[in-house]
């Protein structure tokens, strides 16, 4: 390999390199915008309500002959 050979190759490594930072960087930022919009998602949500009290003895069996 020539000397321009080695320069080219050493040129596209950092180039490679480089975009692939860059890369990283962007689906970082996107990764940090799409928690915070989920989380503000979540925190629109309202308040679950209370169920309405039922008698004691609903809810205690499960038939399985069914």
């Amino acid at each position: 390999m020539d000397a321009l050979g080695i320069a080219n190759l050493a040129t596209n490594l950092s180039n490679n390199a480089t975009q692939q930072s860059v890369g990283i960087a962007v689906f970082k930022k996107a990764l940090d915008a799409q928690s915070s919009s989920a989380a503000a998602l979540i925190q629109a949500l309202p308040a679950p309500t209370s169920a309405p009290s039922l008698p004691a003895n609903l809810g205690n069996t499960i038939n399985t002959t069914a």
